[in-house]
Order: structure tokens, then sequence, then C-alpha cells
């Protein structure tokens, strides 16, 4: 081939990044090929040593391998000139195709659960924080129009949600990844004795894929995985959004320390909630993420093709960009606090309680749509009056409706009106500890999925205790 065609057609520079999955897949298939005879025991034992070794440099700094189309070829090269004619063994009942198919749920797997476990310690921070938010007021938003009183503690139980909606779905991803493909080949398997159990088992893989022509031509893990990634960059966004809003003079509902504020170049009054812009903007490149594996994915004939060497980009970008946008959020929060008196002041200001003195109503027999219009009427009348719905005069009230007692203006006051609504996913305390309760087992539950998920690192001490 040309070779300004190998250069613009290598995939080593991206591969590189999943040189110790490589490393790891391999000193597996050795140890496999050892123990069925397929290649002598002596050969296999050479082979793993010098891959795991290799591996365990790749920890710490990159290793020194030869310029090849790809690092597959590299890692060979490189393995040819540590044991010599072994090295020309290890490729034995095996592609190159089932073999990037391997490198790349390894290091997606590995990956996902990175970032699940990053995502979970922000869930639990927030759940945590929620106990100490129950005083804190403010109103909550519909069209970002204010809507009704809530509380700290229930928004920081919103906020977690959407971060445990996001670390479902990548334990969903990691499920899907969790497969091994090694023994495939380049699209039907092998005609030698393998054993793909025995691989799978030593590379943390609970079983190996079902049909070989499916398993390298597959991505639909990958495109999983960067889904459940960009999922995560959207609930990041979502709550780098609201502290955008908040820390505006125009809400002024949090305060932001200086220690995460960033200053204007020319204006020097200005704080502004930079970390949290970027937090938020990340999530463009996300979902540029996953245009570009569904652009990709969609419409290619089965068996491997190489249009999917392009898979490199989204899928060593996805984590990243979550991983930053997590620990981002994670570690300007804290220096996030809430202005307790101006909430109260907005509550107090405006029309946040008019659905619940219409629901005390309902309480005394009124059929909702008439106390709807009369709590209308009412709000109305203060308009014109120009003051608040707390501030209406009593008689003015009993003449809109004879049910408008004292015990139903009662309602008006913000703290109560929040602390009212106790039903399942409302924002009395009741519900909110219920909720607590809830994501807490939530955040359990997906904690067990990443614990499922062996690190690299023992991946090599469960391939190096393996008898050959």
């Amino acid at each position: 081939m040309l070779p300004e065609l190998v250069q613009l057609t290598s995939s080593l520079e991206s591969d590189l990044a999943f040189v110790r999955e490589d490393l790891l897949g391999s000193a597996a298939h050795a140890t496999m090929l050892g123990k069925t005879g397929i290649i002598p025991v002596q050969s296999a034992r050479a082979l793993r040593e010098a891959l795991l070794a290799m591996e365990h440099e790749a920890r710490s700094k990159p290793l020194d391998l030869p310029l090849e189309e790809d690092v597959h070829m590299a890692v060979e090269a490189a393995l040819s000139a540590r044991v010599g004619a072994p090295s020309a063994q290890l490729h034995t009942a095996r592609s190159r195709n089932d073999q990037v198919a391997l490198d790349l749920r390894l290091h997606a797997r590995d990956r996902a659960r990175d970032v699940l476990v990053r995502l979970l310690g922000l869930a639990e921070s927030l759940v945590a924080r929620s106990e100490r938010e129950a005083d804190v007021l403010l109103p909550a938003y519909t069209h970002r129009q204010r809507a009704q009183p809530i509380t700290g503690a229930f928004l920081m139980c919103a906020w977690t949600a959407a971060l445990l909606r996001a670390a479902d779905v990548l334990a969903f991803a990691i499920d899907q990844t969790n497969v091994s493909p090694l023994g495939s080949g380049a699209c039907s398997g092998s005609s030698l004795p393998i054993d793909r159990a025995m691989v799978a088992r030593l590379l943390g893989f609970p079983r190996a894929t079902t049909n070989a022509l499916d398993t390298v031509h597959d991505r639909d893990f990958a495109l999983d995985v960067v889904w459940a990634c960009a999922r995560a960059n959207f609930a990041c966004a979502q709550i780098a959004a609201d502290v955008v809003d908040f820390s505006t003079s125009e809400f002024a509902l949090v305060k932001l320390d200086g220690e995460i504020a960033a200053g204007s170049s020319m204006m020097p009054q200005k704080k502004n909630p930079d970390v949290f812009e970027l937090a938020r903007g990340k999530a463009a490149g996300a979902a540029g993420d996953v245009m570009g594996m569904l652009a990709l994915v969609r419409g290619l004939p089965s068996g491997y093709n190489r249009d999917q060497q392009e898979d490199r980009g989204p899928i060593l970008a996805a984590p990243k960009r979550a991983k930053d946008a997590i620990e981002l959020l994670a570690l300007s929060l804290p220096h996030v606090h809430f202005d307790g008196e101006r909430g109260r002041a907005m509550l107090g200001e405006g029309f946040t309680q008019a659905t619940d003195l219409a629901e005390a109503l309902v309480r005394k027999g009124v059929p909702f749509r008439e106390a709807y219009g009369a709590v209308g009427q009412l709000v109305r009348r203060a308009l014109d009056a120009g003051h608040s719905l707390r501030d209406i005069a009593p008689e003015v009230a009993q003449s809109v409706h004879s049910a408008i007692d004292a015990e139903a203006l009662a309602v008006l006051d913000p703290a109560l009106a929040a602390a009212a609504k106790e039903s399942a996913g409302g924002t009395g305390p009741k519900s909110v500890a219920a909720q607590r309760e809830a994501l807490r087992g939530q955040i359990a539950r997906a904690t067990l999925a990443a614990q499922s998920v062996p690190t690299l690192e023992h991946i090599a001490e469960t391939i190096a205790k393996e008898t050959v």
C-alpha cells in the first residue's frame, strides 16, 4: 500500500488508548491456547509472562511500540522482540476482528464502570445534602415562571432522580458490554478446539457471545455506552442550568463561593458561574457522540467493515465528557449556597400558593373548577390592588367565595404549602424522606452493577494465577 495511504488508514494513534486491554486479551488467549494444547505450554507461558509484564509497564508510562497499522500488530511486533519465535503462535485461532471487539468491550466496560461510580458518588452527596436543606424554601418553576413553593431538600432529590436514571442506563450498558467476543475469529469461529468459556472467565465476562458473524459486526454495546454517558451529561447539564439561573441577580436564589466563581476580564463586579456553564456545555459534545455512533452503525452489512474503525472517536470521548461534567459538579456544588431569605421573599411577593388555596377549598367540598375560578378572581383582585395574594383582605376573599375563610387563607404561608404536599413524590417532609430512602436504594443497586465489573488490575491478577 502507498505509504500515504498507510498513514491515512492506520488506527494506531487512537488504538493506543486500548493497549492495556489488548495485552490482557492476548494474555488470556495465550493461556487458553496453552491449556487446550493448541500451542506448546512453554510457548504459552513465555507469551503470557511477557504480555503481563508489558501490561504492568503500561500502567505507569506509554509503551515503546513500533509503528504498525494498528495496536494489535504493534503489540505482536514488540512481543516478537521480547520472546522471539513463540510470538508467531499468539494469533492462532484469532482475528483482528474479534480482537478489536474484545479491546473495545474491555475498554467500554471499564470506562462505563468508572463513570457510574463517579455518578453514584455525586448522587449520594446530593441525597445527603437534601437532609441539610429541609428548611430552605424557594419557588419551583414551570415554563420558567414561578409555580409552587418547594424546599431545597426536594430540589436535591429531583436532581438526584435525574442522575440515577442515567445510572440505570449506564448499568444497562455495562450489562450489554459484558460478553466476551474472543474466539469468533474473522467471522465464523475456528476449527481448532478453543475454549471460549475459559477466556471469558479470565477476562471477567459472565459468558461468550452467541454468533461469530454478529459478534464481529456488533457495535450496539458501544452505542449503548456512548448513549449512557450522554445521559449522564444531560443530567449534569440540567443541574448546571439551574445553578446558572439561580446565581443570576434576577433570581439570586444561590450564592457562589469565590473558590468556584470566575471573574470578568473587563467588568470588575462580575462573579460568573463558568464551571457550571462548562458542565452544561459538555452535553453538546455528548449529543454529537451519540449522533456519530448512530450514523456509523446504521445500515452496515453483516460482518466486520472498516467503517467501524471510526467508532474510536465516540467511544474514547464520551466517557471522558461524562466524567469531566460529573467532576465539575462534584467539586463545585459544595460551594453553592441557597439564599433562604431571598427564596421566602420571592414566594411572598407572588401567587405561588394559588393552587394550595384552591385545594383548601376542595377540602371544604367546593368542586375544583369552581375553586379554581374563585382563586383566579382573587388573584385578579390582588393584581389590580398591586399586592400579593397573601395580602388580600379577608372581607375581599369572602366576597369572592364564601368558602375562602381564615382557615383556607392560612395555606398561603409558603412553608405550610410546601409541607402539606405529602402525596408520594411531593415536597412534604415525610414524602421527601421516603424519596431519600428510595434514592439510596437505587444507589445501592447501581453500586452492585459497578462492583460486578473487574478492574484491569484484577483481570491481570486472574490471568497470572491461572495454571498452564
